[in-house]
């Protein structure tokens, strides 16, 4: 890493007011210096990598055109937010990023005042600020508001509601669209530049407010000349720049302008910045610009693990056992296995093949993977189109991204019958990413849903039987399996079977406690039970599989024993799997003692998931603890 002496400014801007102490030909330097800061942090500890690097300009000159926090920006996503953080007072603590009890991989309200508003999912940003806008017009305040949002999160549907909000409420407002995709060529950019510069400069908007002055005075005349100026104003747009959707949304457009040009961009917004009405700035980069390997590769480049510096390739640490492959590769593997055998069967991604695992269904059968982009709404909906045709789709989502496509779920899947197989990846706690990632809301918010059917997997085998069931056997409305993030099992692969709708399996016999366990909580139980045979209590663990349907005769066996019941799941535990346990005892008017654990009513901080499980007692001792103080057993491992 570079020692604090090889800065020239960099360590001593400790807020954006430091900044703007700064002359503006020493922003190229303190650019280079953030990005350096950066390349050197990040590649020893791992994080978002390469959006951050390609916003670093545009950061730089926001904070030095704009009177921030008093002057709002909010950031869409956050994975883009790193230079933010290091120039707003978290320099010094951008190595504990993504860590327990260090700084949040996104934007987080708690941690610090210029983090106007949290974001860990796209699109968000423009409706944040027209919100913000607006609150500023009711409280008659002064300040300005400014939106950044990239050019995939652009894709989502929400972005275009604000949007189309905001032409018509017309609050002074300003949003950048980043877009990194590189879709215009050199030559058209460097003359839009040019014109956008002439659109945005005072001598032009005077002229322009001249000529609409003398003209008003001039009857039809002057309506005439107004309507040919407009005219030609919007040609010249029209002609160089991709503005027309935005200008017919009732923004004015600026751009697109080379987004790594620090001056340039200084010059623009210091332009814009007293620009009355919505206005939006189009500002070309490039994802992890000034470091060639995030440029070369930008999906590895987009979040990284310990990587050298000079090569670009990953640290190894020493060597070790191989490990049992990532549920997503499993499922992936698998979901191109059916497709090879099944001409009926697609998949479907909103922008997320590598990270679901449809990759590997992508470079060998191109044409069975449908990505629709960051639209999670439309995804439902269009699985749903497919399936009213006989076609079955499988939806790969993680599981808080799902969230956002509630109504769909319902209204499109669930109502209609339509059997559309989801795969909710990155269900349960999912550790660096933190709360606005952690897909523990599924169960709670799956379950109520008329007809559905929703599973678990216990490893990698029941998760590839479970998918042949949901395509094959569970045909008469929507189901979903969840699965968590991370390393399998290990449990060798066979071929797929089908599994019995809503029956669960008793993995061990016991007679003093019962404990039903969900999904990737099913090994942990089971070193619980190991524990808990140490200290002389006898555990019976049942792998649930079914949340909905709900295996009735397993809970009706145990039940009819005295044996206290333990539930185990790693979702909330209001509306949960626990509940469902519950809910069925209170019909059956069952007396045994019940206790579901999950997770209370908090939101699990980001860290490892090993220290949250730890944290919140979703351990195999935490679990073995909580029963042993349920029966009275003074005892803690």
């Amino acid at each position: 890493m570079s020692n604090h002496s090889d800065y020239k400014y960099l360590m001593d801007i400790n807020s954006p007011a430091d900044l703007r102490k700064l002359k503006a030909s020493s922003l190229p330097v303190v650019c280079d210096e953030v990005r350096e800061y950066i390349i050197d942090t990040i590649s020893q500890i791992g994080g978002h990598f390469g959006a951050g690097l390609g916003i670093v300009e545009l950061t730089v000159a926001l904070h030095y055109v704009f009177n921030t926090p008093e002057d709002k920006v909010i950031i869409d996503t956050g994975h883009q937010g790193y230079p933010h953080k290091v120039l707003t007072g978290r320099r010094d603590q951008l190595h504990t990023i993504r860590q327990k009890d260090g700084l949040s991989g996104f934007l987080k309200r708690t941690e610090s005042e210029y983090d106007e508003f949290g974001a860990g999912h796209a699109s968000t940003s423009i409706s944040a600020a027209l919100g913000i806008a607006a609150a500023r017009d009711i409280n008659n305040h002064k300040y300005k508001v400014v939106s950044i949002i990239g050019d995939g999160a652009m894709t989502g549907g929400l972005a275009f509601e604000a949007l189309n909000n905001a032409g018509v409420l017309q609050k002074d407002l300003l949003v950048i669209m980043n877009d990194n995709n590189f879709s215009i060529a050199p030559n058209v950019s460097a003359l839009s530049n040019y014109f956008s510069e002439i659109f945005t400069s005072k001598p032009f908007k005077k002229m322009r407010a001249k000529a609409w002055q003398v003209t008003g005075k001039m009857d039809d005349l002057g309506d005439r000349l107004r309507k040919i100026a407009s005219k030609l104003e919007d040609g010249v747009k029209a002609v160089i720049t991709p503005g027309v959707l935005f200008e017919a949304l009732g923004f004015n457009y600026i751009g697109p302008v080379n987004g790594h040009n620090i001056n340039k961009l200084v010059s623009i917004l210091e332009n814009i910045k007293d620009m009355e009405g919505p206005i939006f700035l189009h500002v070309m980069t490039q994802k992890g610009h000034g470091y060639e390997f995030a440029t070369r590769d930008k999906q590895y480049m987009h979040a990284i693990g310990k990587i050298d510096k000079i090569t670009g390739k990953s640290v190894a640490g020493a060597p070790s056992a191989p490990k049992p492959p990532k549920y997503q590769d499993v499922f992936g593997d698998a979901v191109l296995e059916l497709c090879k055998k099944d001409t009926k069967i697609v998949s479907i991604t909103a922008a997320m093949p590598d990270g679901t695992g449809l990759d590997r269904v992508q470079k060998e059968m191109p044409e069975r993977v449908i990505d629709v982009g960051i639209a999670e709404g439309h995804a439902v909906t269009f699985a749903a189109g497919l399936a009213s045709q006989g076609v079955v789709p499988i939806v790969a989502i993680y599981s808080s991204f799902l969230q956002r496509a509630y109504d769909h779920l319902v209204h499109d899947c669930a109502i209609q019958k339509l059997h559309v197989v989801f795969a909710l990846d990155r269900a349960g706690l999912v550790g660096a990413d933190g709360p606005t990632h952690h897909g523990v809301l599924d169960i709670t918010y799956l379950r109520p849903i008329q007809g559905i059917v929703l599973m678990a997997p216990k490893d990698e085998q029941e998760l590839r039987d479970m998918l042949y069931s949901a395509v094959y056997k569970f045909t008469n409305g929507p189901v979903a399996i969840r699965f968590p993030r991370g390393e399998s099992v290990g449990v060798p692969i066979k071929p797929m079977n089908a599994i019995e709708l809503g029956q669960s399996e008793t993995l061990r016999d016991g007679s003093d406690v019962a404990i039903l366990a969900l999904g990737n909580m099913v090994p942990i139980a089971m070193e619980a039970a190991e524990l808990l045979e140490a200290e002389g209590v006898h555990a019976k663990v049942v792998n649930a599989r079914f949340v909905k349907p709900l295996d009735h005769n397993m809970v009706d066996e145990i039940c009819r024993t005295d044996m206290h019941i333990f539930t185990v799941e790693d979702g909330q535990k209001q509306g949960g799997f626990g509940s469902a346990v519950a809910e069925y005892m209170a019909e059956m008017n069952y007396h045994n003692n019940l206790t579901i654990h999950g997770i209370d009513d908090i939101f699990v901080e980001h860290g490892t998931q090993e220290e949250q499980f730890e944290s919140i007692g979703l351990d195999s001792k935490g679990i073995a603890n909580l029963i042993l103080n349920k029966i009275n057993h003074k005892i803690e491992i």
